[in-house]
């Protein structure tokens, strides 16, 4: 699994505000926010501020709308039944679901019961990891990963199996197939895609 550094995301922070509740579309099943920008509903661990600030700009960039559980006035105050049940509406209604895997993210129990919340809506064509890494960890112990999409910035030197060379730019990688085959597509893509 290839990692993107924290620092190649955080020239997205300073380009744009601080992220607050206001800037943040609400996701439900209100027709509110404009139907024809994807939805993504992001987990992540709450205490990495700057690294979702960084993600948020970079998808916002990216032309869709980002939802982020804490920052939503109608989930309650504390976490309890009610947050679980409100979150389990809130990724099936989402468009796409986007694991911000960090080492923290992989080890903390809520974002690993959402992930499995997204793999039973939304697996495999609208699911996807964005791992996210400060000092070249692995994720040993969580090899359950490998099976999901992942999100990865090719730098213009890897090739396809055919032999042209994968240009620059973000790309969500398939896991390889039986036949040892994997599939990408560009992020843009897949992001507006159905």
């Amino acid at each position: 699994m290839s990692f993107i550094s924290e620092s190649q995301l955080a020239n997205y922070r300073s380009r744009t505000k601080a992220f607050s509740a206001d800037n943040i579309v609400s996701l439900n099943e209100s027709y509110s926010r404009d139907q024809n920008r994807p939805m993504i509903f992001l987990s992540h661990k709450h205490d990495e501020h700057s690294i979702l600030q960084d993600v948020i700009a970079f998808l916002k960039k990216e032309g869709v709308d980002v939802y982020v559980d804490w920052m939503d006035p109608s989930m309650p105050a504390y976490t309890n039944a009610k947050t679980a049940h409100k979150l389990k509406n809130k990724i099936k209604v989402s468009d796409k679901f986007i694991l911000l895997a960090t080492p923290g993210a992989i080890n903390s129990k809520w974002c690993n019961w959402e992930l499995g919340l997204g793999d039973a809506e939304k697996y495999i064509r609208n699911i996807a990891l964005f791992p996210i890494n400060k000092d070249h960890e692995t994720f040993k112990g969580s090899e359950y990963l490998a099976i999901y999409p992942r999100i990865e910035y090719q730098d213009g030197t890897t090739k396809y199996s055919g032999g042209a060379y994968i240009s620059k730019g973000y790309y969500v990688f398939y896991p390889a197939d039986e036949n040892g085959s994997s599939r990408l597509f560009p992020l843009k893509d897949w992001l507006k895609s159905k």
